[in-house]
């Protein structure tokens, strides 16, 4: 298992002094976090889909080997609810292609009151090429029956795990040969950090789910006080220790450099 360990968006500005040097301008922050994480999930891209430009902008940005996951515009998962994906499933793929092979998995987010269908579901994740990694997360009881998990395990769609105040939302279902979780807020102090027992509970769920060659993502989206921060270290460091397997970063400055 590969464990990438990032942060759901990376401009906040409560992240000065902890994450940025208080004078490091905000232009600058993509290349000073890529630096210390291998992975960022764009979750802005849920609110306004950013122009390829400003992909192949981030790709240039960052270096070899880092990843971006893609969160999927509103407009498919809250507006059409997953019906008639054909147009907006084409147009955020050929935008986020602009990344290149900094390109990672796409988050697809239902609402929460979006009850289930598979069907849809099934129409949805068959727009998407053959090749991308597409996680999603229901947010709404009634998905979780087997004939979803039989879409998600035949279109290789990976659930996207969840946690929130230290509480799985989801099944545990491995449907993919590769995983996604994210962590919205932890039940430690400062509100709303997670705990190390807390973290070190995933790690065991993980290696329990892919034993073997599987690359399994991780975003904290508890951005308030720079709780993800602090937690993806801490992630970080018990995987580490467990001997699990991690991206390598590159040497700061180096990608900037070799241009």
């Amino acid at each position: 298992m590969t464990l990438y360990v990032g942060t759901s968006g990376w401009q906040y500005r409560d992240w000065r002094g902890d994450l940025y040097p208080t004078g490091l301008p905000q232009r600058s922050w993509l290349d000073h976090y890529a630096e210390r994480f291998p992975t960022v999930e764009v979750n802005n891209a849920f609110y306004r889909l950013p122009e390829r430009t400003v992909f192949e902008r981030w790709r240039d940005q960052t270096p070899p080997g880092f990843l971006m996951a893609v969160k999927v515009s509103r407009y498919l998962t809250h507006i059409k609810r997953l019906r008639d994906p054909t147009e907006p499933v084409a147009r955020l793929v050929d935008r986020a292609v602009g990344l290149g092979d900094r390109l990672g998995p796409y988050l697809l987010q239902l609402p929460p009151t979006l009850r289930a269908d598979p069907g849809l579901l099934d129409d949805c994740l068959a727009r998407f090429p053959g090749d991308a990694r597409v996680a999603v997360e229901p947010r709404h009881e009634s998905w979780w029956t087997s004939e979803v998990r039989d879409v998600l395990s035949r279109r290789g769609a990976a659930l996207c795990w969840a946690d929130r105040g230290s509480r799985i939302l989801t099944p545990l279902w491995p449907t993919a040969r590769w995983g996604y979780l994210r962590l919205h807020e932890g039940g430690a102090s400062p509100w709303p950090s997670y705990g190390r027992t807390a973290l070190a509970s995933w790690l065991d769920r993980f290696e329990s789910a892919w034993p073997g060659d599987a690359d399994v993502f991780v975003y904290f989206n508890n951005d308030q006080g720079g709780a993800a921060v602090r937690d993806a270290r801490a992630l970080t460091r018990l995987a580490d220790r467990r001997g699990i397997r991690l991206p390598d970063l590159p040497a700061r400055g180096d990608h900037r450099s070799a241009g």
